[in-house]
């Protein structure tokens, strides 16, 4: 079976860069993660899960160099690469070996519980994901927030190398400082060789004798401390900040890891939001719609004066340009849409029945204008 084209299924270029894929990653990895189906049928579900595997086996082929050479020369991560088509089952990877004896080699180490990763090599820090909540004017007009986070760093007192002293550090006299023992297996195609993580040093080719007390030996230490966010205006629910290298530290000269901040937003009591936009619904009186009236919307900011003409409607709706949400990141400004709602009053007295009685006997069908149509439409039927 072919490959699937990873670069496809993350939606990026193949020339993008490392930080372009790790971004594309994050976006699909938070979109199918099964945390965010919780609402989802269970047909939806398995749908998701099989995409959050496929985009997780994807990100791991192109986010490591070697995976992504053999992939983008080979059009496959598996290191024998080739498939099964015309050029052959295997390929040499240049002097004598290669071949069955890659593949056996795989096989061997498998189960030997070696591997081909180097324990030494350099590792990317993990990613810290934090929520937060901000009110709706904090989102409107932005604002910096302290947030405390839990961090992974290296050992302030060894400098991440887990040891007391460098003369502590001591080479592993199992693996010679390799990190991996070779074992030679008698096949029916002749000797092969294997290799696997020494477990004497766990493949570090080096044994700490005197660990450092601060980590234990591990090398890095968990410390709370507080980053500081900017907020920038008009953000809107759901949104990412993504703060870079202010993660869990690398391992081996890894690059630190980021602390991605998902950001939830407070409804308004009064305002919906649409985009940039803003909606309000007014209620006036029944007097103030037939009469018109002069009436204070409010905005985020201060009100503003509007003139309702005589006769307005229930749903009508006008628009306050320049009184909604500074669009993201850039200058300008949605605008604030207010619907008229006429409200009809409840609890009448006698005497004010009465008086609505006598307006209604004194005002003819032309005052009422959609009425008048709906019932002449109704003689059509």
């Amino acid at each position: 079976m072919a490959e699937k084209d990873y670069y496809n299924i993350l939606g990026v270029d193949k020339k993008a860069s490392d930080d372009e894929i790790k971004s594309a990653y994050r976006k699909l990895a938070k979109q199918y993660h099964p945390d965010a189906l919780s609402g989802k049928s269970a047909a939806e579900k398995k749908t998701a899960e099989e995409k959050f595997k496929e985009i997780s086996r994807a990100y791991d082929c192109l986010s490591d160099p070697q995976k992504k050479a053999q992939y983008d020369q080979f059009g496959s991560e598996e290191p024998m690469g080739g498939g099964n088509g015309g050029g052959g089952f295997w390929r040499s990877s240049g002097g004598g070996a290669g071949g069955f004896e890659d593949i056996f080699s795989n096989i061997f180490s498998s189960f030997s519980g070696g591997g081909r990763q180097n324990p030494n090599a350099a590792l990317d820090g993990d990613d810290i994901q934090i929520n937060v909540t901000l009110t709706f004017k904090e989102a409107a007009f932005g604002c910096k927030k302290e947030i405390p986070i839990n961090r992974v760093e290296s050992c302030p007192d060894c400098g991440g190398t887990g040891a007391k002293n460098s003369a502590s550090v001591k080479t592993c006299p199992k693996c010679g400082g390799s990190g991996v023992m070779r074992h030679v297996v008698n096949t029916p195609f002749g000797q092969m060789a294997t290799t696997k993580t020494c477990d004497q040093c766990a493949g570090r080719g080096k044994i700490i004798a005197d660990p450092c007390k601060t980590c234990g030996g591990a090398g890095r230490v968990k410390k709370l401390r507080t980053i500081n966010i900017s907020v920038p205006a008009g953000i809107d629910n759901g949104q990412i900040m993504t703060y870079y290298n202010q993660g869990n530290v690398g391992v081996n000269g890894g690059r630190n890891g980021s602390v991605i901040v998902i950001v939830s937003v407070r409804p308004h009591k009064l305002f919906v939001r649409k985009g940039s936009d803003l909606y309000i619904d007014v209620p006036i009186t029944m007097t103030q719609a037939a009469l018109g009236c002069k009436i204070y919307i409010p905005t985020l900011e201060s009100s503003v004066s509007y003139t309702i003409q005589e006769g307005a409607q229930t749903g009508q709706q006008f628009r306050i340009k320049g009184y909604g949400l500074k669009h993201f990141k850039k200058e300008s400004r949605g605008d604030l849409y207010v619907k008229i709602i006429v409200e009809i009053p409840k609890n009448l007295s006698s005497k004010e029945k009465d008086a609505l009685r006598n307006l209604e006997s004194s005002l003819g069908s032309n005052q009422y204008p959609a009425q008048k149509a709906y019932m002449e439409n109704i003689k059509e039927i």
